[in-house]
């Protein structure tokens, strides 16, 4: 496999060691790079790593200290950090298993793919991605990988399995801390209908594929037409950047029945503007907006 292993280790059932390796499941789409520049001269502005009183360093001889006050650390090498023993560096110890829908999406981080270290493997790796498919479980456990380690789930996927990490209960807001001042109201039936034959109408297939990321393609057309603008400024303020507020509500009803009255059936994923449009309108008529107005 040309890709390098993100991790090598075993996952371990009971008295079952399975020898895996674990890739990267994504990687970074297209991106517009920005470097900042110092405009009188047009150079590039760079950085140096520099110490009060004494000035610019060398990166060797820089190392990684913990504050215990100010200006007194305790310094600690790249190796000693390295050397702290923990099992879960190099072993996955399968400890629970839930049914996939009992993890809240908000705690789910970042795939990886997890396929068998070697031919002797393949059969332990096999045996448990049909036990956990037959079951319709995740497997989860903890995993260390790049100085931390992680809550991790694993499940079927194909002939493999995936792995997602999964973010610690501290670091997931309270969601009831930002949806406590939506009101508990029942919507109007007729409403209700309409919008949910619009949902039906737009329902369609997931698609990966029939999405891109248009602000790219706005960045690159901004550049190509700066080249020859000649150090002209180009600023374009299609909407005026205003925030729609309670006093500016459209009647929703109107908004729904004209919304189905659109050409066409079912919209495919990549016709994203239209949703777009239903959406921003479908909140505006809440209840909490014709207080606000």
């Amino acid at each position: 496999m040309a890709a390098r292993a993100y991790w090598q280790g075993q996952i371990r059932l009971a008295l079952v060691s399975i020898p895996v390796e674990i890739y990267s499941a994504t990687k970074s789409g297209a991106q517009i790079a920005f470097h900042q520049v110092h405009e009188p001269s047009g150079k590039r502005v760079k950085y140096e790593k520099v110490v009060p009183g004494l000035g610019a360093v060398d990166t060797d001889e820089i190392v990684k200290g913990f504050a215990l006050s100010k200006d007194e650390y305790v310094l600690l090498d790249q190796d000693e950090i390295d050397a702290v023993k923990l099992e879960s560096k190099k072993t996955l110890e399968l400890t629970q298993f839930v049914d996939a829908d009992e993890i809240d999406v908000l705690y789910y981080e970042r795939p990886y793919f997890v396929v068998p270290a070697d031919d002797l493997a393949e059969e332990a790796f096999i045996v448990l991605r049909e036990a956990l498919r037959k079951a319709r479980k995740v497997g989860l456990g903890q995993l260390a990988m790049r100085g931390r380690e992680y809550v991790v789930s694993l499940k079927p996927c194909g002939r493999g399995m995936v792995l997602e990490t999964l973010r610690y209960a501290d670091e997931v807001n309270k969601a009831q801390g930002y949806f406590r001042d939506i009101p508990d109201d029942k919507p109007d039936a007729d409403l209700l209908d309409l919008a949910s034959s619009l949902i039906e109408k737009k329902t369609a297939k997931f698609d990966p594929a029939g999405f891109h990321d248009r602000y790219v393609d706005a960045l690159k057309d901004l550049i190509e037409r700066k080249k020859k603008a000649k150090g002209r400024k180009i600023i374009e303020d299609k909407d005026g950047g205003a925030r729609p507020s309670g006093g500016n509500v459209v009647d929703l009803m109107a908004a729904l029945k004209k919304s189905l009255e659109g050409k066409g059936t079912a919209a495919p994923a990549k016709k994203a503007p239209a949703r777009k449009a239903a959406t921003k309108k479908a909140p505006a008529k809440r209840t909490p907006a014709k207080k606000r107005a």
